[in-house]
């Protein structure tokens, strides 16, 4: 049967990125390519296609599985990595639309960005990061980027995900070398935006977290809450504070849109790599504004990341890793073939860090179970 070729081809989605993303904004058409040489996609761009690679590889999966504050044992109601994804690259977009950039590479690196978070949250990361530290260290970013250029096995003809070089250095977050673009930018700042309004907002769920405390201690929270006491005189409390949820983020994300559109004509942005060249941020916050996330961060950091009940799940988490990680390391033959046929490359500690980053919450507490309980199946 002979192949009909789709009527709209890459290439209109190219000519239209020309017409209607701003000059500053990167286009696909324009992309420095990947490391591996390949075919353009009939009708998908560049970064349309990064997207698509990243959301069917298995790391994206796992991130389902994976804490974000609260372990996932804990409830079916608190986000986890897979969930605040999706919120954070939502308000990503949203931005990214209204500054006229590339929505398709600022979504794929906004769906990548978490894929280097091993299990168990930053207490997860601390502990890798202890136990690698005299075998070349572990950081998120860098394990997101060893998952796509390198550990995911997908393609026969070349290892990872072979993604564009503008959606790898957007995940470049702690790279301070002049290459990242403006999309990149507003990834990293939605996804404070994501994480210090959810982590509030399941922290009030959780009931670690006071509502009047909460206000006494954050000004924007307080004034929001109060805004919507005098226009909404009788509401629940739990849908008071989805609706302060949903107005702090509308106004953080208004303020980070309208700060940005005024940097980019105070430094003359007239071009991508004007923006790749600049020194800092471009897209930020207001200084009124920064000063108030800063506010919510540092409550967070007390009131939630450090509440006891919190602070026993990562202590928890932080154990079960080491406990694995020496396990490994003194008996290797305990690890599946697939991963031990690393060793040769990378190192035996490399491997095994690798392995344990990739494994998601449930899965680090079952293998826990499978090494030292001596009535569990192995």
């Amino acid at each position: 049967m002979k192949k009909q070729r789709p009527k709209v081809l890459r290439e209109h989605f190219e000519q239209s990125e020309d017409e209607r993303l701003a000059s500053y904004a990167v286009k696909s058409g324009e992309s420095r390519g990947r490391v591996f040489k390949e075919p353009e996609h009939v009708f998908r761009t560049a970064f349309q296609r990064d997207r698509d690679r990243i959301v069917y590889s298995t790391a994206f999966r796992r991130l389902e599985y994976k804490t974000q504050v609260f372990v996932n044992h804990e409830g079916d109601h608190y986000r986890t990595r897979l969930t605040h994804t999706v919120e954070m690259t939502l308000i990503a977009r949203t931005v990214g639309r209204a500054l006229r950039l590339n929505e398709d590479l600022i979504e794929a690196v906004a769906l990548a960005h978490d894929l280097g978070h091993g299990p168990f949250g930053h207490a997860g990361e601390a502990a890798l990061a202890r136990l690698m530290k005299d075998h070349g260290g572990f950081e998120h970013n860098q394990q997101c980027l060893r998952l796509v250029e390198e550990l995911e096995e997908s393609y026969s003809n070349f290892p990872g995900l072979n993604l564009t070089s503008e959606v790898r250095e957007g995940l470049k977050k702690h790279d301070h070398s002049q290459v990242r673009s403006l999309e990149a930018d507003v990834v990293d700042v939605a996804d404070s935006i994501a994480y210090n309004c959810h982590d509030l907002d399941d922290g009030l769920r959780a009931g670690l977290l006071d509502l009047e405390t909460t206000r006494s201690s954050i000004s924007i929270w307080n004034h929001i809450l109060g805004d919507i006491e005098r226009k909404y005189r009788s509401l629940p409390q739990n849908i008071k504070i989805k609706t302060a949820i949903r107005f702090m983020m509308n106004q953080l994300v208004m303020d980070l849109i309208e700060q940005t559109e005024q940097n980019i004509k105070k430094f003359k942005i007239h071009s991508c790599k004007d923006a790749a060249s600049h020194k800092g941020h471009l897209a930020s916050f207001s200084p009124p504004f920064s000063g108030l996330m800063r506010e919510l961060k540092q409550f967070l950091q007390v009131n939630l990341y450090e509440h006891y009940r919190v602070v026993r799940m990562t202590e928890k988490g932080q154990r079960f890793i080491q406990e694995i990680f020496e396990v490994y390391v003194d008996k290797p033959k305990q690890l599946p073939p697939q991963v031990l046929e690393r060793k040769k490359k990378y190192g035996l500690e490399r491997c095994v860090c690798d392995y344990i980053a990739g494994m998601t919450d449930r899965f680090a507490l079952d293998e826990r179970q499978r090494l030292f309980s001596p009535y569990e199946r192995v």
